[in-house]
């Protein structure tokens, strides 16, 4: 197992997308801060298997006052790399407190890259299904094999009602529509798997206890049923990855007082079944952390990022690397 301070001085909340030709595109956050200060979304490039980075492209840049933080990616069917990014109003430049008034959630912006995330067209506001509320962009975007693509929103109230959806593209990305439930009421974050033209997965992070619940569908995502709980309360958020093998690989911020880092679990049998959690990175010291993101390398070997504000070693926000041997 190896380590990596892999991009320094951001607090990145990474999303990791591999590319046709075997490099690594990491979608970040580009403060280091947790979402209080301006920023943008920008993208970095690893051509060696995670240990170095490159800044390639800013999909998102931010207009005055707000920030663009909140992000899905993923390839399109046509091989374009797609970043659909939101953020919040009432934010201030970088260092200072922020303005006085309630921040709100920003329309999504769709950001389209076919040069690999160095140059970028953008719609500027995603047409959301009517009756659906302000919707925030997390995890994967997912190809289906019917030719659609998948990607899961969520509606925000600090103290309320949180509604995870998946909301589906017939234009290769291009618009974005069809909302269905995945999980009502409790659930924000949630990152999507597409098994096969029938199964897709859901890991949902709860508000209220910020544990993880697993859903699924055996309709292509049409409808979605819970299957079970896949973390202790504090271990969230997720990100789902089919292995070359089959398996799958579930990976978690862990925020428990007295451990913080990185946690994994891996299944058999298409979700049905977890083997037993291990502690991927120990973050040690850490005060805020977490949300990794995962892809398998040509040799079969992993590279897992995450974020994480300080390590013994380095006290400032970073973006981390793992690379590692499957369970």
């Amino acid at each position: 197992m190896e380590r990596f301070i892999a991009i320094d001085d951001v607090c990145a909340w990474p999303n990791l997308t591999q590319m046709a030709d075997g490099s690594i595109v990491a979608t970040i956050f580009n403060q280091p801060c947790h979402g209080r200060w301006e920023g943008d979304v920008e993208c970095w490039n690893s051509a060696d298997g995670g240990q170095c980075w490159q800044r390639i492209g800013i999909p998102a840049d931010h207009e005055p006052g707000t920030n663009r933080m909140n992000v899905a990616a993923g390839l399109a069917h046509d091989g374009d790399l797609i970043v659909i990014a939101s953020g919040w109003s009432h934010k201030a430049p970088r260092g200072e407190e922020p303005p006085a008034g309630t921040s709100t959630v920003l329309a999504p912006w769709v950001c389209r890259s076919s040069d690999g995330g160095r140059s970028w067209e953008r719609t500027e506001e995603v047409a959301l299904p009517e009756g659906i509320p302000p919707l925030i962009p997390f995890g994967d975007i997912v190809c289906s094999p019917d030719g659609s693509l998948g990607v899961s929103f969520y509606s925000w109230h600090e103290k309320g009602s949180n509604t995870a959806y998946l909301l589906r593209s017939r234009d290769d990305g291009r618009s974005w529509g069809e909302a269905v439930v995945i999980g009502a009421d409790d659930y924000n974050e949630t990152d999507l798997l597409c098994i096969d033209e029938k199964r897709w997965l859901a890991a949902a992070r709860t508000l209220r206890d910020g544990h993880l619940d697993l859903f699924c569908s055996d309709d292509s995502g049409s409808t979605w049923a819970r299957r079970g709980t896949l973390t202790l309360p504090g271990q969230h958020p997720a990100h789902l990855l089919q292995l070359a093998d089959g398996s799958i690989l579930l990976v978690y911020g862990i925020r428990n007082r007295g451990l913080y880092g990185v946690g994994a679990r891996l299944s058999g049998d298409g979700g049905e079944s977890w083997g037993a959690p291990i502690l991927l990175v120990d973050t040690e010291d850490a005060t805020d952390g977490g949300y990794p993101s995962s892809v398998q390398l040509a040799d079969g070997s992993l590279v897992t990022a995450y974020y994480c504000n300080q390590v013994p070693a380095h006290r400032r926000y970073h973006m981390g690397v793992v690379r590692w041997e499957s369970i």
